[in-house]
């Protein structure tokens, strides 16, 4: 038996097709419950799911009154009846032979977790949302993140999007960390990693997920992503969570400030500087032209990147921001 774990707060726009591509899936409903865990949203995310709960006894609906992703994970697998768990988000959806492929190749490898390739789409398709989905899937936008830009084989990971955990993973490696608003999967999946258990990404495996479709909702997103790089680095006590892309747009940001602040002591600074944003921004402009199929495309692209890149590393210097907040304010390490 599987139980399938979703996280929501304010996913009306998303739910239903979530929740239809897990209905149409090819795995037993006689062997699946869907638990829905609601962060007190205020749409009509609740009572989506509860219309579905008429049809479909199998779903059931939880409340987490702390709202926060970590604790409604925490809530669900204590309420899960399956041998496997599988964490997904509202914001996806997946085909129907997504589950039984996750079960069988538990059943041929030693894993803890084991997950797939995620295909950005987007609901509305737009210039600037496919602009957006363009960069989400490029390695300049996401890094080295297998599960994004794709792999040929089976592979050993640190980290899984959407992933089937059994049962036991929990009682052995512990629950989500609670203290996380961001991060919470990575550092679960970096905790077990290093306590040596194994996490694979199986190609033959994929999902689609549904990217925002503004640059408002991407400097939202990422800006969080990057404050909770750090706060994860303070709460954790640890950089084991997290990988060298978490950081780079930081040391972007850094590269043009630290210059900027020195060169008023020292104006030659200021090629540093220059010579930092020069390489950025050509960068940035050849990979645009490359990915644009329009000349049109070509400007939303560019501002993708631009802005994905500036709020992940705003978000990161208002991370640290908070962290010396604290110890300025005679705070010790919290734990």
């Amino acid at each position: 038996m599987i139980s399938i774990l979703i996280p929501v707060y304010n996913e009306a726009q998303y739910i239903r097709a979530c929740l239809e591509s897990i209905i149409q899936s090819d795995y037993p409903k006689s062997e699946m419950e869907i638990i829905v865990i609601d962060g007190g949203s205020g749409d009509e995310t609740v009572q989506i799911v509860q219309a579905y709960q008429v049809k479909h006894p199998y779903i059931k609906i939880l409340r987490n009154p702390k709202k926060i992703v970590p604790v409604s994970m925490n809530i669900g697998i204590k309420e899960a009846k399956g041998d496997y768990i599988v964490r997904l988000d509202a914001h996806a959806a997946f085909p129907k032979e997504y589950f039984s492929k996750l079960i069988a190749w538990h059943q041929k490898l030693d894993a803890a977790n084991i997950g797939g390739i995620v295909i950005t789409e987007v609901q509305h398709p737009s210039p600037k949302a496919n602009a957006i989905k363009k960069v989400l899937s490029h390695p300049l936008g996401v890094g080295n993140s297998d599960f994004r830009v794709g792999v040929d084989e089976v592979k050993e990971v640190d980290t899984v999007p959407f992933g089937c955990y059994p049962r036991e993973i929990f009682t052995k490696y512990g629950l989500y960390d609670e203290r996380l608003v961001r991060n919470q999967d990575i550092e679960l999946n970096k905790r077990i990693m290093n306590a040596g258990g194994k996490i694979y990404l199986v190609p033959e495996i994929s999902c689609t997920y549904y990217a925002r479709e503004n640059f408002t909702a991407l400097a939202k997103n990422n800006y969080a992503n990057g404050k909770w790089n750090i706060l994860t680095a303070y709460y954790t006590k640890t950089l084991n969570a997290l990988s060298l892309r978490h950081f780079v747009p930081l040391l972007f940001l850094l590269s043009l400030l630290l210059p900027l602040c020195v060169s008023l002591i020292e104006t030659n600074f200021l090629w540093i500087a220059a010579l930092s944003l020069g390489s950025y921004l050509a960068l940035v402009i050849i990979i645009s032209f490359k990915l644009a199929e329009q000349s049109r495309e070509i400007c939303y692209i560019l501002s993708a990147f631009i802005v994905l890149h500036v709020s992940y590393g705003i978000g990161s210097l208002m991370g640290i921001a908070e962290v010396c907040g604290d110890y300025i304010k005679g705070k010790k390490w919290k734990v």
